[in-house]
């Protein structure tokens, strides 16, 4: 039985080679998911200092495609993107790059403003660049170790997808509850902590994952690159929720 069997037969451990292809395919991964933070840091910087693509991020309705046209996105691709080309996963992530890129130029208004302003649950945050620069070099230094051990673990972590499906999830039903009706601030910080602890546990089973698909279609070039565009996706997603996270943290007042 071939390793790949073993991963979904319940293994409790997975033990693969490492070869040139495997290595090609993940640089590809990183390398697109790296170009997306490039260019949302970008788009984040553009609309979060240039009033006229301030106004018209956060002016006009366009706020709410920015706000909620990522989810959209996703939820959408999972209907009816049952089986992706390689140029729609491209296009679903340059998307969702370019929309929360345009979401994250919140918190370049406030570090260029210097405004303290205040979270869901009430808190007041508060950043400046160097607050930024510094919840980014964490994320991305936690974010290499997380890789870095669901890369080389022999243990399976193919079980935990359920788990973190439905614990994601539950915090998302929370959040948007703590939204609407109670704008607790503790319950704010718990989800965090939930969320971030989550995130690092996608990373490292994400990362597996791709691993593990990849000696399931080598040598399937069109498959090869959807899984290119969709292992970016997931590991984006992951990176930005953390550094947010981290970012919300240091930024906190209270």
């Amino acid at each position: 039985m071939n390793d790949f069997s073993r991963t979904y037969s319940g293994a409790g451990s997975l033990d693969m080679s490492v070869d040139a292809g495997l290595r090609s395919f993940m640089l590809g991964v990183y390398n697109k998911m790296g170009l997306g933070l490039l260019l949302s840091a970008a788009i984040a910087y553009a609309v979060g200092t240039y009033p006229p693509l301030t106004n018209l991020v956060f002016g006009t309705p366009l706020l709410f495609a920015v706000q909620w046209g990522p989810l959209a996105l996703l939820i959408g691709s999972s209907f009816f993107m049952r089986n992706p080309s390689p140029i729609g996963s491209a296009v679903l992530y340059w998307a969702i790059v370019t929309l929360i890129g345009a979401s994250l130029s919140f918190w370049v208004i406030i570090a260029s403003s210097g405004q303290v302003v205040q979270s869901v649950g009430g808190r007041s945050l508060s950043v400046d660049f160097g607050t930024i620069a510094q919840a980014f070099v964490i994320t991305a230094g936690a974010f290499m170790a997380l890789s870095v051990f669901g890369y080389t673990t022999k243990r399976n972590l193919m079980p935990m997808q359920s788990f973190l499906f439905m614990a994601v999830f539950g915090a998302v039903a929370l959040g948007v509850l703590n939204f609407i009706f109670f704008q607790s601030g503790m319950l704010e910080l718990l989800l965090q902590f939930a969320v971030l602890l989550l995130m690092a546990g996608v990373v490292a089973w994400q990362t597996q994952s791709l691993k593990v698909t990849y000696y399931q279609i080598a040598g399937d070039q069109r498959s090869m690159a959807v899984m290119t565009n969709m292992g970016a996706l997931n590991l984006y997603i992951a990176f930005v929720n953390m550094f947010q996270i981290i970012l919300s943290l240091f930024g906190s007042r209270e």
